[in-house]
């Protein structure tokens, strides 16, 4: 197999670890917000959201499941999803930084903790057949390809000069 140029390489490792930051940052403001604001305004803004569109076409595939999830949106269902979404983001922006600052541990523990998530992913979509978690995973499969050649590059020019290994 023909390896990638190292511009290239390094520019799809660079650019996908910084989405992921990206997508971190995000899931931390959502935590934060799923645990602030309340069920019941939640569930009325879906539906403020939803009713033009389901007055408009009452089988519309996405209105439809925004207001059937928002209908069983609980207390305990936005807490567990805010602290879901604050470890999940955490736990990536941690990773994330540790890979744009070149530690050469980050690597195999960023292919473990993205490797999790699609296992998790994989499980999650056994149980709702949702394709957005076939879609995330594969995304995220990509991610750990680049992780691992980036991993395979920078260890073999840390091994040939031990000075520059940053640790």
């Amino acid at each position: 197999m023909r390896q990638l140029p190292t511009y290239l390489r390094e520019l799809l490792f660079r650019v996908s670890v910084w989405l992921k930051g990206f997508d971190a940052a995000l899931e931390i403001v959502d935590g934060i917000g799923l645990w602030v604001v309340r069920p019941g305004w939640i569930v009325r803004m879906i539906g403020l959201l939803t009713q033009d569109e389901i007055a408009e076409d009452p089988h519309d595939f996405v209105a439809n499941h925004l207001s059937h999830a928002a209908s069983h949106f609980s207390l305990a269902s936005e807490h567990f999803m805010a602290i879901y979404l604050l470890g999940h983001g955490i736990v990536k922006i941690l990773v994330v930084v540790a890979l744009l600052r070149n530690k050469l541990w980050a690597y195999p523990v960023a292919i473990l903790v993205f490797g999790g998530f699609v296992v998790y992913q994989i499980y999650r979509f056994a149980l709702t057949g949702s394709v957005g978690l076939i879609a995330l995973s594969v995304i995220d499969l990509i991610v750990i390809w680049f992780i691992w050649l980036e991993y395979r590059a920078v260890k073999s020019s840390t091994s040939s000069h031990p000075a520059t290994r940053s640790c």
